[in-house]
């Protein structure tokens, strides 16, 4: 069930290690880039339709909505290219009693209960295809500009 303590366990536990999986797995597009960060993120702003008006959004409350992990790469550098940024998110859309896990809202990859604990095949296939749909949007910017 989505609380404080499944929601400090997914922000504390399950996503410090899959940015981990994330930035092996950008190994070679980082280099590309002037800077990179990944970072983890929190969503206090989506207020969920079981909300009161007046609830604040917080972990504490055990009422967010949405978490997961920001990627940003900044400054392309390549001869004869204009510098361009991209960004990236992995999203985890959390629910009542389960929580999704895609590239966006609407996406999902990966459909979990909170008590189900993650395997390391689960850790590498996300991270996986989010780094493909990374070097497909890096390929398409890439045709654009040439």
């Amino acid at each position: 069930m989505r609380n404080k303590q499944t929601i400090t366990a997914l922000y504390d536990n399950i996503l410090p290690v899959l940015a981990k999986h994330l930035h092996q797995n950008l190994a070679e597009i980082v280099p590309l880039f002037h800077d990179f960060s990944l970072e983890r993120v929190l969503d206090t702003w989506t207020r969920g339709t079981d909300l009161g008006a007046t609830e604040q959004i917080s972990i504490e409350n055990g009422n967010i909505q949405l978490l997961g992990v920001r990627l940003k790469l900044e400054g392309f550098q390549r001869a004869g290219i204009a510098a361009f940024d991209l960004e990236k998110e992995l999203l985890f859309k959390l629910h009542p009693y389960s929580y999704e896990v895609g590239p966006d809202k609407n996406k999902v990859w990966l459909e979990k209960t909170y008590e189900q604990p993650w395997d390391n095949l689960e850790y590498q296939s996300v991270s996986r295809q989010w780094c493909d749909e990374l070097i497909e949007t890096l390929t398409q910017k890439l045709e654009s500009l040439t």
